[in-house]
């Protein structure tokens, strides 16, 4: 998706009333080819929210490159995972606005569209859902800062994990053509998103992550192999995900490896690349600048 795309679909309303979209033609996304998703009924229907572009009963995974410019490509990599709860992908704000952001750097980058698990076939019905009453996040007090932080909530990411499996396979296959260095395949991920970076970080067997950024992501306790990646990790305080936790922090920083986190005043949760007037808004600058000064901007950086 094109700049001038993603200006066409945030020049509707942005408000959090869900109507209609008809899907955009993608293009450039090649098929993953990871097959599809058990008991979906329901055809990939897309729709928008807040201005942006969203798809749900996504059960073709896909991946969409977008690749700098000849002669400003520095060889890294990253794919962009985009959030939604596992029930639908935020594709402009979390995913082609940060992957056309990256390409700009001279970052190759590529907007992984994950199986995700089925919602309602009636976009009225999945709007009730969306909309139906919530109980409000426990308060952090200071009884609960002294006990451990809650664990991650245990999901089947098995068919997410699988789509960015193959991503990464796919990246390794096309490295030459894509420019890109093998040594250098990152991931980074927001909400959903960032909980599937660090699944894959934590489970994958297959892929080889040289740097990961979980943003706005779950911030539970985990148990960090010895080899993990250096993560950058952002989140807002005023974050329902953040609860005065820091537990994924800890974890990384008592293991020894590489971590570096942004803990911003405001920003709520989903600002992708940002919104007006809130702190947040200067994260992907100082996470292209955490990549330049560890190196990974640079030819040979792993080795």
């Amino acid at each position: 998706m094109t700049g001038l795309q993603c200006l066409f679909f945030l020049g509707h309303a942005q408000d959090g009333t869900i109507y209609p979209l008809e899907a955009p033609a993608e293009p450039n996304a090649i098929p993953l080819g990871t097959g599809g998703v058990e008991d979906q009924p329901a055809p990939e229907t897309w729709f928008r929210q807040w201005g942006d572009p969203m798809a749900r009963n996504i059960s073709k995974a896909t991946l969409t490159p977008f690749l700098p410019e000849a002669g400003k490509a520095n060889g890294a990599a990253v794919i962009v995972a985009p959030g939604g709860g596992f029930r639908w992908l935020s594709m402009g704000n979390e995913g082609w606005e940060v992957a056309e952001a990256l390409a700009q750097q001279g970052i190759a980058a590529f907007v992984l569209k994950y199986r995700l698990f089925p919602t309602q076939e009636s976009l009225d019905d999945f709007s009730a859902w969306m909309n139906r009453p919530r109980p409000a996040p426990p308060k952090p007090d200071a009884a609960s800062t002294d006990k451990a932080p809650s664990p991650p909530v245990q999901r089947d990411l098995s068919n997410p994990l699988e789509d960015a499996e193959a991503a990464y396979a796919m990246i390794l296959e096309n490295a030459v053509e894509w420019g890109v260095d093998p040594q250098r395949i990152g991931m980074i991920g927001f909400s959903a998103g960032a909980g599937l970076t660090l699944h894959a970080t934590l489970h994958s067997k297959s892929m080889k992550l040289a740097f990961i950024g979980p943003i706005y992501g779950g911030m539970g306790a985990v148990e960090v192999p010895e080899n993990a990646p250096p993560m950058f990790n952002v989140i807002a305080s005023d974050d329902f995900l953040f609860r005065s936790q820091f537990g994924i922090i800890d974890a990384w920083f008592k293991a020894g490896r590489p971590v570096e986190f942004h803990l911003y005043q405001n920003g709520g949760h989903g600002f992708g690349l940002g919104n007006p007037d809130r702190t947040s808004n200067r994260w992907f600058e100082a996470f292209t600048h955490w990549l330049e000064v560890n190196r990974f901007l640079v030819p040979n950086a792993a080795e």
